[in-house]
């Protein structure tokens, strides 16, 4: 038996005894000696090929296929095709990226495009330790493919290239746009004549009258209840600033424990041990606790901006579902009402061992064409990162939210990175924190503990390397 058959079922093998946000911290990638991996094809540059792709090398493209699915893909594929006819494209979509691609990374024959998102995704602290991911700068510094006089950095929002940074190196494009809020249903608002709290005594007031009306005020993800630390972190940062979230992101001790995250836990707190969250609720998935959102059994749920395509197919018609930011805890706030979580997501990744590396970047590249984020933005209702790929276009109404809160939000708009940097901290310790919290089965404080006992451990663990937000 080839050493590099024995590494691939070594892998395979791995997959069933070792936790998934594990993988690829203990194992080498790739770089067996029988070079598995092959030589890059690469062909000439030139001002029409800046990032020199050989016309006829096959690329293979892995999406995964979740909330956005995949037809997006196949037209970011059609357009590399049209530009590169002799190009033969292999596509492929699964829900589970790790366990199809963890022993391809690790025997060095991992593909040329990868979507490593959601929850049975790579970490990606293991890739970049251990170098098996691309350096995207050349993407960067490349001429965008049709929007004349920019290279393809001067097309992207801000923060896009810093999400996807490590150590100073762009490794990650993370696609689409997203913004994290609250959601309701402004038809049930209009007809009940409620109206959104902007401050968090309003909020728990109107809560107080949907309670009264018979509906939930709110659910949540109980399968998945990290989804609750994002109101929570939210409104700890509009308390205190941008420093609360560095702080988590650098796993500073007790970042968890600030005077912000307190009184913000503190607040949350409230609508567990006043009956505001729909019973059943920590039984139910991401999908379950949407669709009872959709069906009226609550007016409020926390999610990013993906909502309105994941839940397209059993939205009511009129249904109009808005989103918008996370009330203030009160008037010593340092960021208004409107400042808003907003960041690129969805990521997106080119191996360092991709046979068709180049092809790779081009791909990308032809994404971030503006043919490329329209066509994403129609398809999939959801922003992407290409600034000014959503004018002139027609939105549904929960997207014309979107660009309205984030329009609003402006420069006070905020995000954190820790996901990025440790998704064990947040998928796992934080997640099973989360679940304890809002099932009711601990404190505030012993919530926070569970937190901060969970970025100590991160922050302990030699194994596990560490990046510092500036």
């Amino acid at each position: 038996m080839k050493r590099r058959d024995i590494l691939r079922r070594t892998a395979a093998a791995s997959l069933l005894a070792v936790p998934a946000t594990g993988l690829l911290t203990g194992c080498a990638l790739g770089g067996d000696d029988d070079n598995s991996g092959g030589e890059s094809l690469e062909g000439t540059k030139s001002e029409q090929n800046p990032l020199g792709v050989k016309e006829d090398a096959p690329l293979e493209v892995v999406i995964f296929n979740g909330g956005f699915g995949e037809e997006y893909a196949k037209a970011h594929e059609a357009m590399y095709t049209e530009k590169y006819p002799k190009a033969t494209i292999k596509h492929s979509a699964t829900q589970e990226i790790n366990k199809t691609l963890q022993p391809r990374f690790v025997d060095g024959t991992p593909p040329d495009v990868v979507n490593n998102s959601g929850a049975g995704q790579i970490d990606f602290n293991g890739l970049v330790s251990q170098d098996a991911l691309a350096d995207l700068g050349e993407l960067l510094d490349a001429p965008s493919l049709d929007i004349p006089g920019k290279k393809v950095r001067d097309t992207l929002l801000p923060g896009v290239v810093d999400v996807g940074s490590y150590d100073g190196k762009f490794l990650v494009l993370s696609y689409a746009y997203t913004a994290y809020g609250i959601w309701y249903s402004t038809k049930l608002f209009t007809d009940r004549g409620w109206q959104y709290g902007k401050t968090w005594d309003d909020h728990i007031a109107l809560c107080r009258q949907i309670k009264a009306a018979g509906i939930a005020p709110w659910t949540y993800a109980g399968k998945h209840p990290r989804y609750m630390s994002w109101p929570v972190i939210s409104m700890a940062v509009k308390l205190g600033g941008q420093d609360v979230a560095k702080a988590i992101d650098n796993l500073e001790p007790n970042a968890w424990k600030s005077d912000a995250m307190k009184a913000a836990a503190d607040a949350w707190y409230q609508i567990v041990k006043d009956g505001f969250i729909m019973p059943g609720s920590p039984g139910l998935d991401h999908v379950q606790s949407q669709t009872e959102w959709c069906r009226g059994k609550a007016a409020f749920i926390s999610c990013g901006s993906w909502l309105e395509s994941e839940q397209a197919k059993v939205t009511p018609a009129g249904f109009n579902m808005t989103v918008a930011p996370t009330p203030s805890l009160g008037p010593g706030d340092k960021l208004p009402f409107e400042a808003m979580r907003g960041t690129a997501s969805e990521p997106f990744m080119v191996p360092a061992k991709a046979k068709n590396r180049a092809g790779g970047l081009e791909y990308l590249r032809t994404m971030l064409s503006m043919k490329g984020a329209q066509d994403f933005t129609k398809k999939v209702s959801s922003l992407s990162v290409v600034v000014g790929a959503t004018q002139g276009a027609e939105l549904p109404v929960g997207l014309t939210s979107v660009v309205k809160a984030l329009d609003a939000s402006g420069s006070n708009g905020f995000n954190w990175v820790y996901n990025n940097y440790y998704r064990k901290l947040e998928r796992e310790l934080v997640d099973a924190a989360c679940g304890e919290f809002f099932s009711g089965r601990t404190t505030p404080a012993e919530f926070l503990d569970q937190c901060q006992k969970g970025a100590d451990q991160i922050a302990g663990d030699s194994s596990i390397k560490k990046y510092k937000r500036q």
